[in-house]
């Protein structure tokens, strides 16, 4: 057993992988066997992340706020706390905070062979952004 205090501080998320304001607090890193790598990110409104794939797929944990999601093709959807979103392996996907909403999720991933665990493109651009469901209307 190994018990690490908290003394990381809080990464603003790069500019190449986030629109907006967002930042993340590392949980898990991979250590030793181990290949799992899980942060909690924290989103402004509107910050969200640009397109991008993981290569053994990604599991979000919505733990508070209000988000957004959307695999490439598909239709954009809210998501609340308590909310579970995996991603396929090579699925290219973004999400994010709703534009009047802040929004915190756990992000759980699996390294690959080579300790890369995403491969990030295009970031998302307005238009595709604006295209998402009223936060009010997918009340559920």
């Amino acid at each position: 057993m190994r018990i690490t205090k908290n003394t990381i501080e809080t990464t603003p998320g790069p500019p190449e992988w986030f629109t907006g304001a967002a930042y993340i607090d590392a949980i898990a890193t991979p250590t030793g066997p181990s290949r799992l790598s899980a942060n909690s990110v924290h989103f402004t409104p509107g910050a969200r992340t640009a397109w991008h794939t993981h290569p053994n797929g990604q599991t979000i944990y919505v733990t508070e706020g209000v988000g957004l999601v959307q695999g490439r093709g598909a239709p954009i959807e809210v998501v609340r706390p308590g909310d579970r979103v995996f991603f396929e392996p090579g699925e290219d996907h973004w999400h994010g905070a709703a534009p009047t909403r802040f929004m915190t999720h756990l992000s759980m991933v699996e390294v690959d062979g080579k300790g890369n665990s995403a491969t990030w493109g295009a970031h998302v651009v307005d238009d595709e952004y604006r295209a998402a469901p009223s936060i009010d209307e997918a009340r559920r």
